[in-house]
């Protein structure tokens, strides 16, 4: 016997009072009624009409609802803030709107405030301010929040509404007003977002959950999920896929927008990423698409580093600042294929502090052996010296190329220990031939490597930066945690290749002697 009962009018009640206050607040229809889709009649029917026998209190405390861009996601936002606002019958309620940044929480909020201006009877019952709504008969309020908000104490939140989950940098804000709801006899908090490409986020935690509690895995009868999202596999330009992510298809998503959107990423491989995350709602593996954890496992083999021994290679050194990983990798060429040997060095304080933040694992890796922790919570630079010149005594090291920034003692003392050290720019003009180069051979299966983990993340980590003129390079800066593995594997291919472009000039036209 079911303890749930689906109240149906107070299922009418959500959807009739949006039907006939909330307003349509841009493009042709502004103004107009907001009148909802069935999709969206089920969600909010779904949240408000299904309650408890034994309390009558809603069933589902919290809901993540994940659908494409241009489905009405922002307008939907409002819309169910403001029915909180006045059509929930818990006086004194605190409604928060809340987004990534002050931009995308404004977004939802000024849209609220449209909807108020537009309706008569919402602007009796309401006040307008700069950064807050109240309902003065019920005492309520509504206000939209940003994880750069200068404060997040001191919440009693009654609804809470995430726009763009996937945009938030880190957990906190969601933490904090999860937390502020505990005094609530019957809160709610709704996410309403795109898929992201951060595994590490606060969006894919919940997104994850919400597959889990779907698939019987987790018992969690308070959680409400509406996913609408296209395959991995599925062909991004067919019809039938654009509908599996976009119930608002052919309605306020254009079909012509489609088409020339599907297009345009598969001309465009950059682009193809955006496409399936904003458009399909499918998780990637970065944010610009490059190499799939696919094709990178594709390339797994064993390493039999004995008969490496006295072999050339060539090295990239990618040094962190003060306390996060410095990565060297070495790369070899044995008959027509690279072999490449990564190590990572982060100071063991930081590791665990980075564990318990970022819910990284690096105590295991280091226990598995992929990283190595120096002591204290600074970069131990004469500890990466000295293994260094371990390694130079093991293989035949041929140059070890070097990001300039922040190298300079490094590289001084190595070069007087006779290691050859070679600066590396990390703009367009040195990276790009490598970081192509290092696409063609990973999707050729011409490089092994060992499975390590670390490397594995920091590849799922990249974004990519393309110029006017199509040339490619790592963005340190867009990319959703560490890279410093695959750069400093792209540095040791461009030593390597920057080898064979001198010996193939003398192949071609032998010494000139003066």
């Amino acid at each position: 016997m079911t303890k749930y009962y689906f109240d149906k009018e107070a299922a009418s009640k959500a959807i009739g009072f949006i039907e006939t206050f909330c307003t349509h607040t841009k493009g042709e229809l502004t103004g107009k009624p907001l009148l909802l889709e069935d999709w969206q009649k089920k969600i909010i029917g779904d949240l408000f009409g299904w309650k408890n026998k034994k309390t009558d209190l809603r069933k589902y405390r919290t809901a993540l609802i994940m659908v494409s861009r241009k489905n009405g996601k922002s307008t939907l936002c409002a819309a169910l803030g403001l029915y909180m606002l006045f059509g929930d019958s818990e006086k004194g309620s605190e409604i928060y709107s809340a987004a990534g940044d002050r931009a995308q929480a404004g977004i939802v909020f000024e849209i609220a405030k449209q909807m108020i201006i537009n309706n008569i009877e919402l602007t009796k019952r309401s006040k307008v301010f700069r950064n807050s709504i109240t309902n003065q008969s019920k005492g309520n309020f509504y206000q939209a929040i940003s994880s750069d908000a200068k404060t997040k104490h001191g919440f009693n939140a009654n609804c809470i509404i995430f726009d763009e989950l996937h945009t938030q940098p880190n957990r906190d804000l969601w933490d904090t007003l999860l937390t502020s709801t505990g005094a609530r006899r019957n809160p709610l908090c709704i996410s309403i977002t795109t898929a992201g490409y951060d595994r590490n986020s606060i969006c894919w935690e919940v997104y994850d959950y919400a597959k889990k509690v779907k698939d019987g895995i987790i018992k969690d009868e308070s959680f409400y999920s509406a996913i609408f999202e296209a395959d991995i596999d599925d062909d991004i330009t067919k019809i039938s896929t654009f509908k599996k992510a976009n119930p608002n298809y052919g309605i306020s998503l254009r079909e012509e927008y489609m088409k020339r959107e599907s297009q345009r990423a598969v001309d465009v491989p950059s682009y193809q990423n955006t496409f399936k995350r904003l458009m399909l709602n499918i998780w990637t593996d970065s944010q610009t698409a490059w190499i799939t954890h696919k094709e990178w496992d594709a390339c797994k083999g064993e390493i039999d580093r004995e008969k490496l021994k006295g072999e050339p290679c060539w090295a990239g050194l990618d040094l962190a600042s003060t306390r996060d990983i410095s990565a060297l990798v070495l790369l070899f060429k044995v008959d027509e294929n690279f072999i490449m040997i990564p190590y990572f060095f982060i100071p063991e304080e930081n590791a665990k502090k980075r564990s318990e933040r970022d819910k990284v694992d690096y105590i295991t890796w280091k226990n598995q052996g992929h990283i190595i922790t120096t002591d204290g919570d600074v970069a131990d630079y004469n500890f990466i010296k000295q293994k260094i010149m371990e390694l130079g005594m093991e293989f035949n090291i041929q140059s070890v190329g070097y990001d300039r920034w922040n190298a300079s003692q490094l590289v001084i003392d190595l070069t007087n220990e006779g290691v050859p050290m070679s600066p590396f720019g990390q703009g367009f003009l040195s990276m790009s031939a490598p970081t192509k180069e290092l696409e063609k051979i990973i999707l050729g299966e011409n490089i092994i490597h060992d499975g390590n983990p670390v490397i594995s993340w920091m590849l799922s980590n990249i974004a990519l930066q393309e110029d006017g003129a199509g040339n490619l390079k790592p963005n340190k800066a867009r990319s959703s945690e560490k890279i410093d593995g695959i750069v400093a594997l792209i540095m040791s291919l461009g030593e390597h290749m920057s080898t064979e472009d001198i010996s193939s000039v003398y192949n071609d036209r032998g010494l000139i002697l003066i």
